[in-house]
């Protein structure tokens, strides 16, 4: 039950936290920069299509995958989990057909043993992240450490980010945006048509100034930097700039030299970018059901691809801990841009069901792509850890 009510503590952070989405997406066709649907307001079939169709509907970059593929072999036991939850038994169908899951991967000891597809997706189709793209960002945070671009995660923002300079992002570290305490003040409360969340990053405001920079310099200090975690899905994009401008690439070409490449992602990623052309460190990443898998197995592998060391050892091991109090009870809490549950996992979480969590101690992965009805919320975070359960029992 405790387990529970951490999850669900989490989801309806990000519910709010993450509205920001709405505002900060560019559509590919000009003449619908103001009527086109927000992403957040789609429903049924509009979410599966547009999901997993995003590149068609908004602006991205592509992320390239390399010449070989990670094979992911399929065990010779697969699993048919059972569960209890809300008074019944379900099976993994019930559930998905319930909850509008669109894929469902469980991979133990890095093999398949359970894989389902609904909506109308096939296991070549991709799918959008929403902030689970905030745990891809902080992997390349790492691999820019390992290449000698950011010197370390006590390195000033200011550093990577000069037009911060001044501003009440002035002693803030990198460190401290990847565990949300910059201290500087910010209203999530996407229901507020004046908060920050709605209004930041829309359009360019200053020439050859990133918009989410541009907003986001003009903040006033709240608390001392590192004191209180603040959920702030504008500074997941700044994170992103940051890992930008720190490497001189985009964070597409970085991510395909990074992970989809050495790592070998089956099929090429899409990377939603904000109205400044650069892409969301919070945000959007749309890829295979199966290449999610991959990501958690290269967080598993302490960040190797390819024999060779992308990230520097033992900084996945220090993102995935748990770095700061978040609210819930101890042990739970947040590492850097991931999630630190009670029951001895870690997950990356975006709204409308997306989660990649890992459990390690069982070297055992799960990964859900959905369509939620709503962002987040209680009995949706519930049953998805309900779900969670009967997976690793099914697995023992």
């Amino acid at each position: 039950m405790k387990t529970l009510k951490l999850v669900a503590a989490a989801a309806l952070s990000l519910t709010t936290a993450l509205a920001g989405v709405a505002h900060a997406q560019v559509s590919v066709d000009p003449t619908k920069t103001v009527g086109i649907a927000s992403i957040l307001g789609w429903k049924g079939e509009e979410q599966a299509k547009g999901y997993r169709d995003i590149e068609h509907i908004y602006k991205t970059h592509t992320i390239a995958r390399g010449a070989s593929v990670h094979p992911l072999p399929v065990a010779a036991r697969q699993i048919a989990p059972t569960f209890a939850f809300d008074g019944k038994t379900w099976t993994i169908d019930a559930y998905m057909r319930a909850y509008r899951v669109s894929g469902l991967l469980v991979l133990k000891d890095g093999k398949i043993v359970l894989e389902k597809y609904a909506l109308g997706r096939k296991s070549s189709d991709r799918w959008t992240s929403f902030s689970v793209a905030k745990s891809v960002t902080s992997t390349l945070v790492g691999a820019a450490i390992q290449d000698g671009k950011i010197k370390s995660l006590a390195e000033p923002v200011t550093t990577y980010i000069p037009e911060l300079k001044g501003s009440a992002y002035e002693g803030v570290t990198v460190r401290q945006m990847l565990m949300m305490s910059s201290g500087v003040r910010w209203n999530e409360d996407y229901l507020d048509p004046d908060s920050d969340v709605a209004k930041a990053g829309q359009s360019v405001t200053e020439a050859g100034v990133n918009p989410m920079v541009s907003y986001l310099r003009k903040l006033p200090r709240e608390n001392p930097p590192g004191a209180k975690f603040h959920y702030n899905t504008g500074e997941t994009d700044l994170v992103g700039v940051l890992v930008s401008k720190a490497v001189g690439k985009s964070l597409a070409q970085y991510a395909s030299e990074k992970l989809w490449k050495p790592y070998g992602m089956e099929r090429d990623g899409i990377w939603m970018t904000d109205p400044g052309g650069q892409e969301r460190g919070g945000c959007c990443i749309s890829m295979t059901l199966r290449d999610y898998g991959r990501v958690g197995l290269f967080i598993a592998g302490d960040g190797m691809a390819g024999g060779k060391q992308i990230t520097p050892p033992g900084y996945i091991a220090e993102a995935t801990r748990r770095e700061i109090d978040n609210g819930t009870p101890a042990p739970g809490g947040y590492g850097y841009f991931w999630w630190i549950l009670d029951n001895g996992c870690y997950s990356g979480i975006g709204i409308f069901g997306q989660s990649v969590t890992l459990f390690p101690k069982e070297h055992l992965i799960i990964v859900q792509n959905a369509a939620w009805p709503k962002p987040g919320g209680k009995e949706l975070s519930a049953a998805r850890s309900a779900m969670w359960e009967g997976v690793r029992a099914a697995v023992r």
